[in-house]
This record gives C-alpha cells, sequence and structure tokens, in this order.
C-alpha cells in the first residue's frame, strides 16, 4: 500500500531534484508551457489489433473523426500508430504503415489538430514529416541519429523513448538495475545529446512504461515498477526537458473498470510532476488533472 510515508521519503532522499525546470516550445499555434501547465495527448490506432477498443479506427475519416473528438475533450496532441505494440500483434511493413497514417495526418492538419506518430521506422517517419505530423514519437533506439535528422529538418518536436531494445517490437527481459530511474536519466541524457547535435530543438522524455517486457508479465510486479517510476518522474526532469507519460491499463487489477485505469495512473504521475499524459481516456484523465488542481 502506497503510503504518505513514502512519499515524504522519496521527497527527502531526492530534494534537489524538486524545483527543476525544463524547456518549453510551440508547436503550431499552441504554447506549451510545461513549468506552469499540463498538457494530455490523446490516442488513435489504425491497427486492429490494438487492445484498447475504443481507440482503434479502421479508415481514414473514422481516425480523423475521433482526433477532432479528442480535440474537443481536451487533447492538446493525438498520438496516431499504425502498428501494434502487443507482443504477440503482427508486424506491419513500413511501406503499408506509410499508406494508413499519411491520409490520417493530412485530414487532421487540415482541422488543426497536432498530431504526433509513434514509429520507430525512418521511411515511416519521412512520410509522416512531409504530410505535416509536428511530433514523432520515438519507440526505437536503432536507427534514432536519421530520425532525428528527418525531425530537425521539418521543426518537428521528438518524444524520446526509454527501449531497452532496438525497438518497442523487440525487447526481452527489463534490467532494473540498481535504480531504473537512473538507468532511464543516464540512456535520456545520451539521447537527448544525439538529438540536439542532429538539430533537435523540441524534445520530450518517456519512459515507456506501456511496453511488453517478457519478465513484466507478472502484474505485481509490472505495476508496481510503474507506480514508482510515475512518482520518480520529477527526478527526470532535471536533465532539462518535459516528461511524457504513456498511462498504462492494469487490466489484471481493474477488470471491468479497466477504463478507470488510466485516470488513476494519472494522479500518481501528475504527483510526479508529469508535463505530458499520453491517455485513451482523455475526458476522464482532464477531469482528475483539474480537480487535483483545486488544491
Amino acid at each position: 500500500m502506497l503510503r504518505l510515508e513514502d512519499l515524504a521519503q522519496l521527497v527527502e532522499a531526492n530534494r534537489e531534484a524538486l524545483d527543476a525546470s525544463v524547456a518549453e516550445f510551440s508547436l503550431g499555434e499552441t504554447r506549451f508551457n510545461f513549468n506552469s501547465d499540463r498538457f494530455l495527448m490523446g490516442v488513435i490506432n489504425l491497427s486492429a489489433e490494438s487492445w484498447y477498443r475504443e481507440s482503434v479506427c479502421l479508415s481514414a475519416s473514422r481516425a480523423i473523426e475521433r482526433g477532432r473528438m479528442l480535440r474537443a475533450q481536451g487533447a492538446h496532441i493525438v498520438d496516431v500508430g499504425a502498428e501494434s505494440t502487443l507482443a504477440q500483434a503482427a508486424r506491419v511493413e513500413a511501406g503499408a504503415q506509410g499508406s494508413q497514417l499519411v491520409p490520417v495526418v493530412k485530414g487532421l492538419r487540415e482541422q488543426k489538430v497536432l498530431v504526433s506518430i509513434e514509429t520507430y521506422d525512418p521511411s515511416v517517419t519521412r512520410a509522416c514529416l512531409e504530410a505535416g505530423a509536428n511530433v514523432i514519437n520515438l519507440t526505437g533506439s536503432a536507427g534514432s541519429e536519421e530520425i532525428y535528422r528527418l525531425a530537425a529538418n521539418h521543426g518537428a518536436a521528438v518524444i524520446i523513448c526509454y527501449v531497452q531494445g532496438p525497438n518497442v517490437r523487440e525487447v526481452k527481459d527489463f534490467d532494473f538495475g540498481a535504480d531504473p530511474v537512473g538507468l532511464m536519466y543516464d540512456y535520456f541524457g545520451r539521447q537527448v545529446d544525439a538529438a540536439r547535435k542532429s538539430g533537435v530543438e523540441k524534445i520530450l522524455i518517456d519512459p515507456g512504461l506501456g511496453f511488453y517486457y517478457w519478465n513484466l508479465q507478472d502484474s505485481s510486479v509490472r505495476v508496481r515498477h510503474q507506480m514508482r517510476v510515475f512518482l520518480n518522474t520529477f527526478r527526470l526532469r532535471r536533465l532539462g526537458y518535459p516528461v511524457c507519460h504513456a498511462l498504462p491499463h492494469a487490466f489484471e487489477f481493474f477488470g471491468e473498470e479497466v477504463r478507470s485505469a488510466e485516470p488513476f495512473f494519472a494522479m500518481l504521475a501528475a504527483l510526479g510532476r508529469t508535463d505530458l499524459f499520453r491517455t485513451h481516456e482523455v475526458a476522464k484523465t482532464r477531469a482528475v488533472l483539474e480537480t487535483l488542481a483545486v488544491y
């Protein structure tokens, strides 16, 4: 059980990180003042294998409609992916991903919706940036420098995800080390340096809590890890860049109430000073954050 004493101990051990400020920037007409406000990223899945059925859109028109709805609910950015991250899901060839993503990107940008593309493939990145994508949600480490250069050439932002493997579909056991957040800090430091050397100016970092590592199948182990990273988020902000979190589901615990899981984790992420919340449940998560802000 999470206790007030646990929070007090965390703060006392890392007090120097509490006041860290991070870079702010604009995308389109939206200013992201991360040091004073929190922001929401909605989700569109073009893959029929994505488990969160409410986010699945099997046509460009339906995806564009959902993007407009997510914006109306309060999403500042909409993240679109064409390949499920589930371990058992089929891999989708880059050309097929591009043919699905490009019409959606163009349609959403015509509606003035800010668009993020979840990918680890340079060719998909190039096609979507040329179509007008604002953000690349980079879910891999192999080939990242080419993706950084492409993003820099288009003035796009990059979300650098923590991946222990070449990409999200090729991970095995998760190495916790003595301190998982410390490992993340070192990884992000290296990746941020590479991104900046390639000319990327708009950067966010994401601890990658939704990826399917082999040794995190035990729900208690996985959720405990996720909760601890959420609460330790403020330590990563010492790198000087805003932190994005993909909120998990934990359906083993929530069962039929699984749609309440992401708002629950949003509370922990907010306590840890998360800047951008990636969620399938924009309206519910927005309500949680607005209620927390009343205190």
